[in-house]
């Protein structure tokens, strides 16, 4: 028999409960699909480099994290990135280069429709 656990981030809790709740009220299924890759056990948790970010993405796009951006790679256009975590030297990159960086809930309170954001895993 498996024990089964539970998150003890209070902050992620709090962000998966609204990301279901505004996905619900707002019929957005982007926030039910970050919220879901957010609930993942730890060993599945996604990392991204922002040298991915700058393969995928063009200029001014807005883009979702579910989990850390890191700061592998360089960034040569400007873009909105909200994630659940940033490190200290992809915040400095962002910023460098014209960029926004957002919490997870901030983005869901500019945009909760979700609509022109892509997901990055």
């Amino acid at each position: 028999m498996t024990i089964k656990t539970k998150t003890t981030n209070v902050y992620l809790y709090a962000t998966v409960k609204m990301l279901h709740k505004v996905a619900r009220e707002k019929k957005a299924k982007i926030w039910r699909v970050v919220a879901d890759i957010l609930e993942r056990p730890r060993r599945k948790k996604v990392a991204v480099n922002l040298s991915k970010i700058n393969r995928l993405t063009k200029e001014n796009d807005i883009i979702v994290v579910p989990g850390k951006v890191l700061g592998g790679g360089t960034l040569d256009h400007p873009v909105v990135i909200a994630a659940f975590a940033f490190s200290e030297s992809a915040l400095n990159k962002i910023i460098k280069v014209g960029g926004k960086a957002l919490s997870i809930n901030e983005l869901i309170k500019e945009n909760p429709k979700g609509s022109n954001v892509k997901i990055i895993i």
